[in-house]
């Protein structure tokens, strides 16, 4: 599947669980467990014209920094390019294999890549029985459809044959720490404080446990959950003076917490020792106070059983006087609201969140909230203080905070045949005008509304002298209304006087006469027919 799609307003309001975003297939498939001293030269040598055929081939853009360099160095070290005739031996001959399809031109198959490489670094290092291969699924499109590969970019793991789907996450460390679940490690068992200090300079989020001894049904429950969890390192103790290194404040002999790299560093774990139970937990506790939303995490962010967001779009310079003070707000509503932050310059990211406000050409600090459950949003519309975030959040939370609607300035109708209706004035002109409301709902994107919207003008004209009919248009795409649901455009509405709440949708398709006959019929008196 596709690695990213962007958002749109009805996929962001429906579900924001966005999503979307990444998602990837994964296959696998079987080795010989054990593989001769051939096959270990076999692949070398796939190394090996890996690196020619990528010295020969021109840098597509220069290498800002020698880091980065250095990790492209790697994946062509590491990762084996695979083509149409080694994909199906690399794959049978392995018992594991990860491959990443990509494409050339793929922006985000080349963000994915350095964390690929990265990854398939440490893997190496660590001794893991994982292959990680690449295909370019351009060039091998043949190659590409027997695995499966129909978007870029797309993660596929291949163990035994048996495919299952890739659910990590898309940094280097998730990728390692996925991988490593799958081939068999779910949980490290440190067992010196030389380890525990090794280990917590080496990952910035993790589980520890602490048992007596390792067995029973707790800590079964423990196994079952780090097996399950796709995301985050578990580790494990029985030796108390160790697990303090990684969680200083054990004073239970049997224990489980979650260890942050942020402020809010330490959550214990305080139910019963049972996988659901524990997941659950780890779902409402492993995002930081306040998470800096991106392309790579967006997902994690949208499917948060969290439902109710709060967004913070600010420029980053801006932002990093608001975090801290942020951070203290956010820990009063811990479990109950999640906060992120969105780089208000990075349009890809804001700019689809920002116009669900018909806010997208703001440069300032905006506040808004989220609540996934259903399709309400939310706008801070007072200065974006901590007090005043913290107050915005009360209110979210016992409902005392109006769903916010977007609406254009109010226009000057003065003079005008044909009213202009925005989300501030639709009451007035609309639902609570004494005349009849033929209204007509319109985009500046639909094809069809502007041949609608000059029969509309010749009706205005037609009916000029009939003081109980106003006609009117709003723009759908800047101005809503909680009674205006609407997802055809153009849309012809006659809004009668006296039951405003029940509108008579007319056809479009219709010429201006049977509009005008269907018009007179229902707005004029019965002996003026």
């Amino acid at each position: 599947m596709l690695f990213y799609r962007r958002p749109t307003s009805k996929f962001l309001l429906l579900t924001l669980t966005f999503v979307l975003l990444l998602s990837s297939s994964i296959n696998i498939n079987a080795s010989d467990p054990t593989s001769s001293e051939d096959d270990s030269d076999d692949l070398e040598q796939l190394l090996a014209l890996d690196e020619q055929e990528d010295q020969l081939q021109p840098d597509q853009e220069s290498i800002s920094r020698f880091s980065e360099a250095e990790v492209l160095s790697k994946a062509q070290r590491i990762v084996l390019e695979l083509n149409s005739d080694n994909s199906k031996r690399v794959i049978d001959e392995n018992e594991f294999v990860l491959l990443l399809g990509y494409a050339p031109w793929c922006v985000r198959s080349a963000e994915l890549m350095p964390h690929f490489a990265e990854a398939a670094t440490s893997l190496k290092e660590l001794g893991s029985p994982l292959v990680m291969a690449k295909l370019d699924a351009e060039r091998y499109p043949k190659v590409a459809s027997l695995l499966d590969i129909k978007g870029f970019p797309t993660l596929l793991l291949f163990v035994n044959g048996t495919p299952q789907a890739y659910t990590g996450g898309f940094s280097a460390e998730e990728m390692v720490i996925w991988a490593r679940k799958k081939t068999g490690v779910p949980v490290i068992r440190i067992n010196t404080v030389n380890e525990a200090e090794y280990f917590l300079k080496k990952y910035h989020m993790f589980v520890i446990g602490h048992f007596e001894k390792f067995g029973g049904s707790d800590y079964e429950a423990f196994v079952k959950a780090a097996t399950t969890d796709n995301e985050i390192q578990f580790a494990e103790t029985n030796n108390i003076e160790v697990a303090k290194v990684l969680y200083p404040d054990i004073k239970a002999t049997k224990f489980l917490g979650i260890v942050k790299s942020e402020p809010e560093r330490y959550t214990a774990y305080e139910g019963t020792f049972e996988m659901e139970n524990i997941l659950q937990f780890l779902d409402y506790n492993k995002f930081p106070l306040v998470t800096k939303l991106t392309e790579l995490n967006s997902v994690r962010v949208y499917s948060s059983p969290v439902k109710l967001q709060v967004y913070v779009f600010a420029k980053d310079d801006d932002f990093k006087i608001l975090l801290e003070p942020l951070q203290d707000v956010a820990r009063k509503f811990i479990t109950k609201i999640m906060f992120v932050y969105i780089d208000i310059m990075d349009e890809n990211l804001a700019k689809p969140f920002l116009t669900l406000f018909g806010l997208e050409e703001s440069k300032n600090t905006l506040v808004t909230a989220f609540d996934n459950k259903g399709t309400s949003k939310y706008l801070l519309q007072s200065d974006p203080t901590p007090s005043n975030i913290e107050e915005f959040c009360s209110g979210l939370l016992d409902g005392s905070i109006s769903t916010y609607f977007k609406s254009q300035p109010i226009p000057d109708n003065n003079n005008a045949s044909v009213l202009a209706v925005v989300g501030k004035t639709f009451d007035e002109l609309v639902l609570n005008s004494p005349k009849n409301v033929l209204l007509e709902v319109y985009t500046p994107w639909c094809i069809n509304c502007e041949t609608t919207s000059k029969q509309v003008e010749k009706l205005a004209k037609h009916f000029k002298g009939l003081d109980i009919l106003v006609f009117a248009k709003i723009d759908a795409s800047a101005n809503e209304h909680p009674k205006l649901q609407v997802n055809d455009y153009p849309s012809l509405f006659l809004y009668k006087a006296g039951d405003k709440d029940n509108p008579i949708k007319l056809s479009t398709k219709s010429g201006s006469k049977e509009l005008a006959a269907f018009i007179n019929k229902q707005v004029r008196p019965k002996d003026e027919l």
